[in-house]
């Protein structure tokens, strides 16, 4: 794939992170990387954004950022309420599509979750993504609530001739309870698409260069990573009640 759009079933799932962890992997890999963050909200002009958190985690790739609200609100609130134009799906998909003439790999990251509009019209992110025909990539949680927002996702996807490339779990915890435990076999069941990742827990306050050697161990041989969905389920699956 030469882009990848990456989405979350919701907000602060750990997309950032995960996205971070895509690019490190992928970079590690050989492959020249891009970030593009299609709209930063809640950040002021003077502070790192998503983009820069990923490239300060990921090293070596290219970011861009479209445009920025103050306010931390969907984007098309967050540019109405600034005053400011918005950003189109065609603008995302056009800049994503001359970052990929320059690089192997452009990760375009959205802001919350797949349906978040970005204009006035409800332009989305998977719309960007159908402009450009990229695999989606969604985050999830890990924990109870995570199945429905996954398959409302997923189908979600399907019913608009998107490819869901897979599951990453955003935020896998030290000590899983019961729920988190039993969603390692129902994610995928749920979404009809494979888990590719897990992210531990506090892995974003990682050192870069710690980030950047455990990154590939998170992500499954199709994120160029090493990560076996079914050793990790084994290991981490409850015990019959």
């Amino acid at each position: 794939m030469t882009v990848l759009v990456i989405t979350g079933t919701g907000t602060e799932v750990g997309k950032t992170v995960v996205t971070a962890a895509v690019a490190a992997t992928a970079s590690a890999a050989g492959r020249s990387v891009a970030v593009l963050k299609a709209a930063q909200t809640g950040v002021r002009p003077d502070e790192p954004g998503d983009a820069a958190e990923v490239a300060r985690l990921a090293g070596a790739v290219t970011t861009a950022e479209l445009a920025r609200y103050p306010e931390p609100l969907a984007p098309a609130t967050a540019a109405r309420r600034a005053g400011r134009a918005p950003v189109h799906p065609h603008e995302i998909a056009e800049a994503a599509a001359k970052l990929a003439s320059e690089h192997d790999l452009v990760l375009v990251e959205g802001a919350g979750g797949l349906l978040v509009r970005f204009d006035a019209a409800g332009g989305t992110l998977a719309d960007s993504a159908r402009l450009l025909s990229a695999p989606v990539l969604v985050v999830a949680p890990a924990g109870l609530g995570t199945l429905n927002t996954t398959e409302l996702t997923a189908r979600e996807l399907r019913s608009r001739g998107l490819d869901l490339a897979g599951i990453v779990i955003g935020s896998w915890p030290a000590a899983p309870d019961l729920a988190a435990r039993c969603n390692l076999a129902d994610l995928p069941d749920v979404a009809g698409a494979p888990l590719l990742g897990s992210v531990p827990a506090g892995a974003g306050a990682l050192s870069p260069a710690a980030f950047r050697s455990a990154a590939p161990h998170w992500l499954a041989p199709r994120l160029d990573g090493t990560w076996d969905a079914e050793a990790f389920r084994v290991r981490e699956a409850p015990r019959a009640s």
